[in-house]
């Protein structure tokens, strides 16, 4: 039994000709146990699907499980076993970090240690502080610590990252790790690409309300996907030949360094053989194709990066 699953998910705002569609016909699996990315550019329904995966919002047509539950007829089960982290995620500034927690542990039935949950999202000394005094990385570690509560069998995290430095990044990856090797499936929505592709087994991506594409880093890289090979050689000859080879798309030297960039990653192969025709290979570096080059791929945009507290264009509906 999936995680989650969506069939034919459908969402309209508006009717007639002035309807906004912000889904159209998703249909997505998402394993349990797995880290699943949910990419897309602003606008292009992954709020809108985590509100109705939640039952903040109803489709216009289609349906959707979370761990075999129905979003809309049996909800509660749904969050009972889900922890969120919301994107925009605001705490009450007059509670200090324990008395989030204990709230949250009453709202869930819970006993874990409050102080535990504080220590893994790295703010044990502010348990007592009261919130409104919190930096915006404070805040959202608050807030994953608060999703924590229960021990769900689900995370959902939208924009996870959202105000915290290299240092709380790094942390929440291995937080986001940890849950995954203990068996917690979790949906992580971001448009920081390099976090995604350093947590995830695989990702979706979506473009204008439709599903482009779901599947494994390793699977969109090698489908299709632009490769950059750096070859050492002991001299470079006056013409290396590669135009011969109608994938490769750019060649560049740097002192004893060739870089080769092909549209079709298996014709490295070809490269480093007619190099080595023209020169002794002496050392190899192959890049693979990043998700940032899958993206642009399947959306015909760059991945979009918001500046904090910048408002998204889906309105999600989510509160703490």
């Amino acid at each position: 039994m999936p995680a989650i699953q969506t069939d034919n998910l459908t969402k309209r705002f508006g009717s007639g000709e002035a309807a906004i569609v912000a889904l159209d016909g998703l249909d997505l699996t998402v394993d349990r146990g797995e880290v699943f990315g949910f990419l897309g550019p602003n606008g292009a329904g992954k709020s809108t699907t985590i509100n109705i995966l939640l039952n903040f919002l109803d489709p216009t047509e289609g349906s959707a499980e979370v761990l075999g539950y129905d979003v809309q007829s049996e909800s509660m089960d749904v969050r009972k076993r889900t922890g969120v982290l919301p994107e925009g995620c605001e705490v009450f500034e007059r509670l200090t970090a324990r008395e989030h927690i204990e709230w949250m542990k009453e709202t869930k039935d819970a006993d874990e240690d409050t102080m535990e949950i504080l220590e893994t999202v790295g703010i044990p000394e502010a348990a007592d502080r009261k919130a409104g005094d919190f930096s915006k990385g404070m805040q959202q570690r608050l807030a994953l610590g608060m999703a924590l509560v229960g021990d769900p069998e689900l995370l959902i995290l939208d924009e996870p990252s959202s105000g915290l430095d290299p240092t709380g990044m790094q942390e929440m990856r291995e937080i986001i790790q940890e849950q995954a090797e203990q068996g917690t499936t979790v949906f992580f929505s971001s448009h920081i690409l390099s976090e995604v592709e350093a947590v995830c087994d695989r990702v979706a991506i979506l473009s204008e309300g439709k599903l482009m594409v779901e599947d494994s880093l390793a699977t969109l890289r090698d489908e299709g996907g632009i490769a950059t090979i750096d070859l050492e050689v002991n001299a470079v000859p006056d013409d290396l030949g590669l135009d011969a080879i109608a994938e490769v798309q750019d060649v560049t030297v740097d002192g004893n360094i060739v870089s080769v960039t092909c549209t079709d990653p298996a014709a490295k192969v070809d490269v480093i053989e007619h190099v080595n025709r023209q020169t002794d290979v002496l050392d190899i570096l192959s890049e693979d194709t990043s998700l940032e080059e899958v993206f642009r791929r399947y959306t015909g945009s760059d991945a979009t990066t918001r500046r904090d507290g910048e408002a998204s264009d889906e309105a999600p509906e989510v509160t703490a």
